[in-house]
């Protein structure tokens, strides 16, 4: 124990200037309680050796989302994928599975304080993570849903060898939930129906963040936008394009929280609660909308300038939060 402490400290004055900044930029993490985003599970079962009682509920899974943890594995079978900003200005991805679980998906990191605000919107949802900064930990624990981190679900993670850690760090969910709980599960407050009249035909739509970027070009042969992220065509390990039938910008309020990253970079928040401008992509059109979250336990409505509900496309639906 002696020579950790001083060995860190020293690498961390040294790269003040230059690698201290990326090392922060590359993790993009607070920091970690018991479940340490760079610590390899161990163990092979449960510590109550059964399966978590997931169905009914969706899971949710904390994605990494920066160059060293891509291609991701499982995003492309995801329902809803949403896109928030964190620090450093990078992004990280919220994947929800409601109708199908993949075999494995990762690589799965941390998870931040407003992610408890965005799932109060499902019934008890399953959320595997990483791990997360020691002082949010008892708001986890306190939050209507399932924690389920390696340190409390072992033998459902395992540290592949395709990346460094803690970029690796991959879960099987058919070890967490005995299957996917079905559409009914996904109450998001979004509907689906036939695109509306109007809207502004649209080729492509980047979304910045400080130093991260989306990018959704519509592609008519396959009815589905295509995502890219920071430029690159995003690809998962099987080799499939990820393509949403619809994606969501949606301009929200985005403040400093109380936590901070390992190097003392604030976290931010993200407000998904009350009403805002938004844009609708779909069917190779541009839609301006209007959404609205009453309370943590509602879904989000997205209405036209008219106030008439704004349906989206059937499929893949990503949310990007940007800050308005």
């Amino acid at each position: 124990m002696g020579h950790g402490a001083p060995t860190r400290r020293t690498v961390l004055t040294a790269a003040v200037a230059a690698a201290a900044l990326t090392a922060s930029l590359t993790a993009g993490c607070t920091r970690q309680g018991p479940s340490d985003d760079g610590r390899a599970p161990h163990g092979s079962a449960p510590p109550d050796g059964r399966r978590s009682a997931g169905t009914g509920s969706v899971l949710a899974v904390k994605i990494d989302n920066v160059a060293a943890a891509r291609p991701q594995t499982g995003l492309d079978s995801a329902d809803v994928v949403y896109a928030e900003q964190v620090e450093g200005g990078l992004s990280r991805l919220m994947a929800v599975y409601a109708t199908k679980l993949p075999e494995v998906v990762g690589p799965v990191r941390s998870a931040r304080e407003s992610d408890l605000e965005l799932l109060r919107q499902f019934d008890r949802p399953t959320l595997a993570f990483s791990g997360a900064q020691r002082k949010l930990l008892p708001l986890i624990d306190g939050a209507p849903l399932r924690p389920r981190t390696p340190d409390t679900a072992s033998g459902a993670y395992y540290r592949g060898g395709d990346k460094p850690a803690p970029h690796n760090l991959y879960l099987r969910p058919a070890r967490l939930m005995s299957g996917a709980p079905g559409r009914s599960a996904l109450t998001t407050g979004f509907r689906y129906g036939p695109a509306p009249s109007g809207g502004t035909v649209t080729a492509t739509r980047t979304v910045r963040y400080p130093v991260a970027r989306f990018t959704f070009t519509w592609s008519a042969a396959r009815q589905r936008w295509l995502v890219s992220m920071d430029g690159t065509p995003t690809r998962t390990t099987s080799g499939a394009r990820v393509a949403a039938a619809t994606v969501v910008v949606q301009h929200v309020r985005v403040r400093t929280s109380a936590y901070h990253d390992v190097l003392g970079n604030p976290t931010p928040y993200t407000e998904t609660v009350g009403t805002g401008k938004a844009e609708v992509l779909r069917d190779g059109r541009s839609y301006e909308a209007v959404w609205n979250r009453r309370t943590a336990t509602d879904g989000t409505t997205f209405t036209a300038a008219d106030g008439s509900p704004l349906p989206f496309a059937t499929g893949q639906v990503w949310v990007v939060f940007a800050k308005a």
